[in-house]
């Protein structure tokens, strides 16, 4: 797979581009799967490993170093009327491996990434929002054996779980998070 150009045609669509589609499609960076996928492209940023287009159903978001990384999202202000902020969770059950290559499920339910990655925009005023500002979000870094550890048939975790567990960072310490969670040192960054 390749990585498309925002310029490139759209064939039989009469001067249309990728990048129109683009714009058309992700505009609303806000919603959930939007947002949820550009967490996943801030984090392979900050690991540098942004070098190939994303696997939809890949097993794990990101590989890093040979490390599979998971990478989860969530807002406190969504794309939609809400009376309150929305309360924060962030799926964490166990699932099947999917084989993109044989285009099978392989193995018994697991978390098959390494190191999970809990990414939340604090904002609260959607007015306000832009979750393009990548310094306005907190990022909690914490392995899949700590999850397994404390959290072994948990789905899902609430913020306020994830901060006490997870290692806390900033975009710009998210790649020395990351690192010292899979050298086993989850100090503070």
């Amino acid at each position: 797979m390749k990585f498309l150009d925002q310029q490139d045609p759209i064939p039989g669509a009469r001067g249309v581009t990728v990048g129109a589609f683009w714009q058309w499609a992700y505009s609303d960076i806000l919603s959930n799967r939007n947002r949820s996928i550009f967490a996943e492209y801030i984090v392979g940023v900050a690991l540098g490993v942004v070098d190939r287009p994303r696997i939809e159903w890949d097993a794990a978001d990101l590989d890093y170093r040979g490390h599979k990384i998971e990478v989860k999202s969530s807002a406190d202000c969504q794309s939609w009327h809400q009376e309150k902020p929305s309360t924060i969770r962030f799926g964490i059950g166990k699932s099947v491996e999917w084989n993109p290559v044989t285009g099978k499920y392989v193995g018994e339910p697991t978390r098959c990434a390494h190191v999970y990655v809990f990414c939340h925009y604090p904002e609260q005023d959607t007015l306000k929002a832009n979750v393009l500002d990548v310094p306005a979000w907190d990022f909690y870094v914490l392995s899949t054996e700590a999850l397994n550890r404390d959290f072994a048939q948990a789905k899902s975790l609430s913020l306020a779980a994830v901060r006490r567990v997870g290692m806390r960072c900033k975009f710009d310490g998210l790649k020395e998070a990351v690192d010292r969670v899979l050298k086993g040192n989850a100090s503070a960054v």
